[in-house]
């Protein structure tokens, strides 16, 4: 979750970077422009969530298989990819709500089809910030979950 938060944290400095880029070449008003910034700035938040994922996805996995009843795996496995399924849909409906809010009042969008008009850099902020809070959430569940003991068979 660190790492999430931290990649968001990244997201939003280059975007906040290409976007001043876009406003010292006057691209700003072109959609369809390069913005002349080499794809090496993408290459750390790309490997940083790519690293956030593998160990949410394999704890997320481990969790649910170890930590269900024998008889109730196969549903903590479900579980698991419910999550990661609702997700998505809480993803899509924060991007549909975001985009409401902005264009409320004759605002552009966070999300403007012009990405140089676009402010995904607060996107990104507002991600951090939901990864912090996620976070400090996980840390309270955590202190008080009682895992389940293991047995060791004695031979």
């Amino acid at each position: 979750m660190v790492v999430s938060m931290v990649t968001m944290c990244v997201a939003a400095l280059v975007e906040t970077q290409r976007l001043e880029m876009a406003r010292k070449n006057n691209l700003v008003d072109n959609a369809k422009a390069t913005i002349p910034m080499s794809w090496a700035w993408l290459v750390p938040q790309y490997v940083m969530i790519g690293v956030a994922d593998v160990f949410v996805l394999v704890g997320m996995q481990e969790f649910f298989y170890d930590q269900m009843p024998s008889e109730l795996r196969s549903l903590g496995i479900a579980l698991f990819y419910s999550v990661m399924g609702i997700g998505g849909f809480i993803n899509g409906a924060l991007i549909s709500l975001i985009d409401h809010i902005t264009r409320s009042g004759g605002g552009e969008s966070w999300f403007s089809d012009n990405l140089n008009r676009a402010h995904l850099d607060y996107f990104y902020w507002l991600l951090a910030g939901l990864s912090t809070a996620e976070l400090a959430l996980y840390i309270y569940i955590t202190r008080r979950y009682v895992y389940k003991e293991k047995r060791v068979s004695s031979e």
